[in-house]
């Protein structure tokens, strides 16, 4: 969280995200823009600042334009809230309004509006003597003032006076004029845009970005929010160089030893692995395999998988004879089922936050940057965000298993959708291969930045007894190809064979 000088005692709003995003909240007294499309959750927003106000025993003005009590009342119900207490002051339009006798007068209709509106309104704050007071929504008073210079001074009018009797000041704004109000930005101490945005496919996507905010520090950049119920959750944008920890240093097993072997005696404490291949090649139930291990010394563990359900995973994992217990505690594995059409980056960062912070986890995996990929709005934004993630994760101790599914089965020609080889400390590479009329599987590691590692490559077999890997195939050359060739035919063996390759 931004850190703050403690002479700014802070106007909280409510939402966790939002707060941690302004530094703590609004500085009170002060008049804020709330700028966004209709649908955004302005409305949301500012109820859930009255009522957080209510909570802390300040009184809460709501001034309706644009929506009638009965609406705001439903949007309440619809998260669980209640407004007894909340002032709600309704100025829309009435029937009345409609019959051609009240529309006769001397003067410009709008004009008598505007000052009856205005009168509304003050004598509603009189009245009331709010510390919190939302204005809902400016539309309707630009359509009254009818032309700009009047617009402004009808709210810096309204700002004195407001700032005058020591209120916090929220003016929603629907973005319904044509062009971009940047008077009412000069006037507002602080504005927030909230979006909307309708991907392809899938869900739509709200974001918020803090466009000005004078005399405080906040956190720039882009912040992902959803409307759950319950109101608005904010996923501040995560900056790694905020988050630091003591961690105990040291490699993790995976059980397997010819595997550990491979990685020079296991992936180290706050490092990433990516483990890259075709499509069932045995990534996943690698990354798998540490993370149980990993549960079964004691230490939390979570699985967030994108690409098939817990069901599916936890079925495969015990027809290799790998059993885990799940849950949140020390010494289970989590398996939580991520749905990219669903969820944004913001929240899975998020996840990944609660899970390390709240849970204590120590093995992450995701599976896989495919699934990743595919919750992004935007592909190329995704290196910089996975960046943060990972040195995130690296900074809190927390070993990951990234996995990566390459385009193709065989050969050279083999893409992958992202390429993230650069940002991890390790890379495991997984291939399959021909050899005397059937298809195998090859591993090796390419790349590990902490330490020495096996330059080898090993064949990689499944049963119901786990995961084996036999002795460096030294007898063949070009097994990256998918075709190698057979170079000699007996091999000096080093080591002892290994019980896999007893059995063949």
């Amino acid at each position: 969280m931004l850190k703050q000088p403690t002479r700014h005692p802070r106007s909280r709003t409510g939402i966790a995200g939002l707060d941690d995003i302004l530094g703590g909240g609004f500085l009170p007294h002060r008049l804020y823009l709330v700028d966004g499309d209709p649908g955004a959750g302005k409305t949301t927003l500012s109820l859930q600042y009255l009522i957080e106000g209510q909570r802390l025993g300040e009184k809460g003005l709501y001034v309706t334009l644009s929506e009638t009590r009965e609406e705001l009342l439903e949007v309440a119900r619809s998260h669980g809230w209640s407004l007894e207490g909340l002032e709600i002051v309704e100025l829309v339009a009435s029937e009345k309004d409609l019959t051609s006798d009240t529309q006769l007068t001397m003067y410009h209709p709008s004009e008598v509006e505007l000052s009856e509106t205005t009168k509304a309104v003050l004598d509603a704050v009189q009245r009331v003597n709010p510390q919190r007071v939302v204005f809902d929504s400016l539309s309707e008073m630009r359509l009254l003032a009818q032309n700009s210079l009047r617009y402004r001074r009808q709210i810096l009018a309204l700002k004195q006076f407001f700032i005058g009797r020591q209120c916090t000041v929220l003016l929603l704004d629907d973005r319904t004029n044509e062009d971009k109000d940047t008077q009412l930005q000069s006037i507002a101490h602080g504005v927030l845009a909230l979006e909307q945005m309708a991907p392809e496919y899938g869900a739509e996507r709200r974001r918020m970005r803090i466009l000005k905010f004078r005399g405080t520090q906040y956190r720039g950049g882009y912040h992902d929010f959803s409307i759950l119920p319950g109101g608005l959750t904010v996923y501040p944008r995560l900056i790694a160089s905020e988050h630091n920890g003591d961690f105990p240093r040291g490699q993790i097993k995976s059980g397997v030893t010819a595997l550990d072997a491979l990685l020079g005696g296991g992936p180290d404490r706050g490092t990433s692995t990516l483990l890259i291949g075709p499509a069932g090649a045995g990534k996943s139930t690698i990354a798998v395999q540490y993370a149980v291990a990993a549960a079964e010394r004691g230490d939390h563990a979570v699985v967030f998988a994108f690409d098939e359900s817990v069901a599916t995973l936890e079925a495969r994992m015990t027809a290799l004879g790998v059993h885990f217990k799940q849950g949140t505690a020390a010494g289970q594995l989590r398996v939580q089922q991520i749905d990219p059409a669903e969820v944004s980056p913001g929240e899975f960062g998020h996840m990944v936050r609660d899970a390390v912070e709240r849970h204590g986890a120590r093995v992450v995996v995701i599976d896989s940057l495919n699934g990743y990929l595919n919750s992004m709005p935007e592909e190329r934004f995704l290196t910089i965000q996975l960046h943060e993630l990972l040195s995130y994760l690296g900074r809190k101790g927390v070993t990951t298993l990234m996995v990566v599914a390459q385009h193709g089965l065989m050969g050279g020609s083999m893409q992958s959708p992202v390429d993230a080889s650069y940002l991890a400390d390790s890379v495991i590479l997984l291939r399959y291969f021909e050899n005397a009329g059937k298809v195998k599987k090859a591993i090796s590691v390419v790349k590990k930045r902490s330490g020495a590692h096996e330059e080898s490559i090993r064949e990689l077999h499944f049963d119901q007894d786990g995961i084996h890997l036999s002795q460096p195939l030294t007898q063949f050359q070009g097994i990256l190809t998918g075709v190698p060739l057979l170079v000699r035919s007996d091999v000096e063996r080093t080591a002892p064979v290994s019980d896999y390759e007893a059995r063949r």
